[in-house]
């Protein structure tokens, strides 16, 4: 059984219709890239998968539970977490504060199980090599170290299942090795992650498989060497090739 499975899934706003019956699905520990142009109805799917849009028709299903209309907080107690393109870190805050308000929306239980909270939080930093910035206000770090920190601090809330939406966005060659080597990691943890991206070659080093997306239906998947050779893909990206 996949961990998350959409089924014929469609989405009308005020007569326009966004998505036209996608259907998909994302085993556990899976690294699966969305891509497609602007328009497509990636961000748009992700509104749905993780419950900031109800569909117009069709279902949602993880670890075999419909949640087509479950809340985005049950979603989340659930292990989805969504990292969302604009960031979204307390930029007034320290990078600790950023980590420890993520710890302590965990539950009472779980928080236990940690142990020594700071310990954690230290750990955290340290593992996307920020500690040395714990005291600083998280809004003067670049924006690949704020993108770093999201993604950190989202593993460190006890998600399990990640929609990461243009992690590298903004984000200079040398912070976006950083991010990749971290989604690597969640994968070696065996989480499982679902990135819209609009940097090919990225999306071909680190996916076990891709999906592709346009005008609001899926239109390919394959693993990443088999899509960039296809010519639906050429021709949506007019040209532009995985490498």
């Amino acid at each position: 059984m996949s961990l998350l499975s959409v089924s014929h899934l469609s989405l009308t706003i005020q007569d326009h219709s966004i998505l036209h019956g996608v259907s998909l699905s994302v085993d556990e520990g899976e690294i699966v890239g969305l891509i497609g142009p602007n328009g497509s109805g990636k961000t748009t799917l992700f509104n749905v998968l993780s419950g900031f849009l109800k569909p117009t028709s069709g279902s949602v299903h993880y670890r075999g539970q419909d949640i087509t209309n479950v809340s985005p907080s049950k979603r989340a107690k659930l292990g989805i977490g969504r990292v969302f393109q604009n960031f979204g870190i307390f930029r007034e805050m320290t990078l600790e504060e950023n980590v420890l308000v993520a710890l302590e929306a965990l539950p009472k239980q779980d928080r236990k199980n940690l142990g020594n909270l700071k310990d954690v939080v230290h750990g955290t930093l340290d593992m996307v090599g920020l500690l040395s910035h714990a005291k600083k206000k998280a809004g003067s770090l670049s924006g690949g170290q704020m993108r770093l920190l999201e993604i950190a601090r989202t593993l460190k809330s006890g998600k399990t299942f990640f929609l990461l939406d243009e992690p590298t966005a903004g984000v200079s060659p040398k912070m976006t090795e950083q991010v990749a080597d971290l989604i690597r990691q969640l994968k070696i943890e065996g989480k499982t992650v679902v990135i819209i991206e609009h940097d090919l070659p990225f999306i071909s080093r680190i996916c076990d498989r891709v999906i592709v997306m346009d005008v609001g239906r899926v239109v390919l998947t394959g693993k990443p060497q088999e899509v960039k050779k296809s010519k639906e893909l050429q021709e949506l990206y007019f040209g532009a090739e995985l490498v």
